[in-house]
């Protein structure tokens, strides 16, 4: 249930609002002589400005393949410019529209994480029901406390998707 509520938390961080996030391109998918490889070992990425990034390769030569990758990753609309020895990613500014859309993805990874952890509590409840040599009453409460600390869980992915939806939001 941790693991699901990290991997949420992740998630949200990987969709952009208004101002740039290195955490958006980490794990763009660069071809790397031949290797899909993620920017974040191909490169040092450096945010000088709200909706400016420079990345810069640890390899020249990966310079074309950086911005050709950035460029084609969907759902980014970020516009990368290459000067021969760094990349420079400008994202536009989000319309209205395209916020309520970035926040209906944020919903639906946030649905998935639940469905993660409920996952969890239905393989727990599965093992509870499986014992044999422990006595009904120690089942039904363990099975109390298993459903209080699904609800814990719930709650927080709920807490970090109503923070993200507001930070998308925000004008």
């Amino acid at each position: 249930m941790e693991r699901a509520l990290e991997s949420a938390k992740h998630d949200f961080s990987t969709v952009r609002t208004g101002r740039i996030n290195p955490a958006l391109f980490q794990k763009i998918p660069v071809d790397y002589y031949g290797t899909p490889t993620p920017l974040a070992q191909l490169a040092s990425l450096q945010v000088p400005e709200a909706r400016t990034m420079i990345v810069t390769p640890y390899d020249k030569t990966a310079l074309k393949e950086i911005e050709k990758a950035i460029a084609t990753f969907p759902n980014l609309g970020a516009n990368p410019t290459n000067d021969g020895s760094i990349v420079r990613v400008t994202i536009p500014e989000l319309t209205q529209e395209r916020r309520k859309e970035f926040v209906k993805i944020v919903r639906a990874k946030g649905e998935d994480a639940k469905i993660q952890v409920r996952n969890v509590r239905r393989k727990s409840k599965e093992d509870l029901d499986s014992q044999k040599e422990v006595g009904e009453d120690e089942v039904v409460r363990a099975e109390k406390e298993l459903e209080a600390i699904t609800k814990g869980y719930i709650d927080s992915i709920d807490d970090a998707l109503k923070k993200k939806e507001a930070e998308l939001l925000e004008v």
